[in-house]
């Protein structure tokens, strides 16, 4: 079976590359999709492409409308959308990913540490699976692919 996954959430760690690299070593071929990574780029795609904004509401409503563009394609084209929650910043975006996704029936694998669960408990609730680690995520996704 050949796969399509969402990676959604947190940008400030290598959990996206240790998927890649755990499914490349299993030699499974799933097609990962993820957001634009750079921070910045993210942050400015408004402005980039459509001018400039005196009010930084306007600034990041811009940007939020473009990568929401993007997002919403990419969950709507995947089988499964994984999101990682982690616990530096608050990830708004990977909650309304999961919400999104769960909206257009997908369904999503969640990963955070245990420390947040709590606050998590509803995201939780609406996933077949919470990971802590990427290397789960990918013994899931080679057991679903045999």
């Amino acid at each position: 079976m050949n796969y399509r996954v969402y990676l959604s959430g947190e940008i400030h760690t290598d959990w996206r590359d240790r998927i890649v690299a755990g499914l490349k070593e299993a030699r499974i071929e799933i097609e990962v999709m993820s957001p634009v990574t750079n921070h910045a780029a993210s942050d400015d795609v408004g402005v980039a492409i459509l001018g400039p904004e005196e009010s930084g509401f306007w600034k990041d409503h811009k940007s939020a409308k473009i990568n929401a563009l993007r997002t919403n394609t990419m969950i709507r084209k995947a089988d499964i959308v994984i999101v990682r929650f982690g616990d530096k910043y608050k990830q708004w975006n990977a909650a309304f990913d999961a919400g999104i996704a769960v909206g257009m029936g997908k369904p999503i694998i969640v990963m955070h540490d245990p420390e947040i669960t709590h606050p998590l408990k509803e995201i939780d609730g609406a996933a077949l699976a919470v990971t802590q680690t990427p290397e789960q995520v990918v013994e899931i996704l080679k057991y679903i692919n045999q």
